[in-house]
């Protein structure tokens, strides 16, 4: 799988900087680099690139101003360089894979990288389900929806799931491993995240959430509750069917009659 980027920075010698480290990763091909802001949108349309690395500070025609400018059009990934990290809060609520602070370390850039493989190979894999299904509907129909049936599970695998949640709690950006949460409780339109050692409000809901959280681990228990099952060390049953679960901290969470199903995974 071939990585097509494009460099968009003011300053030529960053341009090159950077392009000097991504040589380090055979996957990533530069197609072109821009100056400016107005040039990236024209090249970016032209080239359709899978990736762009993105200066936030240029005169005239910004980063944010960049993306305004693609909305038209099915946008690459972006990965935010810049030399101000006050600009993170806006680059995560931009949808940005990562944001990468100047000068560019080669430990933060294969981070990066690591999460765009992720996200193309998400976003490709997906395509080829329907580009399958199409090609089916019209050599086979009647195989259409049984294939349907059988595919789509695949469409769903692990590596579609969340590695990472970025997380604006207190005017900062946290960025929490999906594997070090224990249990996740709704607010309303807020979600309270809880590690082992630290607890964060997420502004959404927990609808949206559990779409992002492979159901393997995470699942709910409580109308109101998550629980990540690998972080369970013990089952104690109570009164009318219910029981507790208690995690790793130590925090017990009460299972209702309704998800008792959980309970089952650990009975054999």
């Amino acid at each position: 799988m071939t990585i097509r980027t494009i460099l968009v920075d003011d300053e030529k010698l960053a341009t090159q900087g950077l392009q000097l480290r991504l040589e380090a990763h055979g996957d990533v091909e530069v197609v072109d680099t821009a100056l400016n802001g107005r040039e990236a949108i024209r090249k970016i349309k032209t080239h359709k690139p899978d990736l762009v690395f993105l200066d936030i500070q240029m005169p005239g025609f910004d980063g944010f101003s960049v993306i305004q400018g693609l909305m038209e059009v099915e946008p690459p990934l972006v990965v935010f360089v810049t030399a101000y990290s006050d600009h993170a809060i806006r680059a995560f609520e931009a949808q940005a894979v990562d944001y990468l602070v100047k000068p560019v370390e080669p430990e933060r850039l294969a981070d990066a990288l690591d999460r765009v493989r992720q996200r193309l190979a998400e976003k490709r894999g997906v395509a080829e389900v329907e580009r399958l299904k199409t090609v089916l509907a019209e050599v086979a129909p009647e195989a259409v929806e049984e294939y349907g049936a059988e595919v789509q599970p695949d469409a769903h695998a692990a590596d579609r799931y969340e590695k990472m949640i970025n997380i604006k709690d207190r005017g900062q950006i946290f960025r929490v491993d999906v594997d070090s949460i224990e249990r996740i409780d709704a607010a309303g339109d807020y979600m309270c995240i809880y590690t082992a050692d630290n607890s964060l409000i997420l502004r959404e809901t927990m609808k949206d959430l559990e779409k992002r959280l492979d159901p393997r681990n995470f699942q709910r228990v409580h109308r109101s509750t998550i629980v990540n099952l690998s972080q369970v060390k013990q089952v104690k049953p109570h009164t009318n069917g219910e029981c507790f679960l208690v995690l790793g901290s130590g925090a017990q969470v009460k299972v209702s009659r309704s998800y008792r199903d959980v309970v089952a995974r650990f009975v054999h």
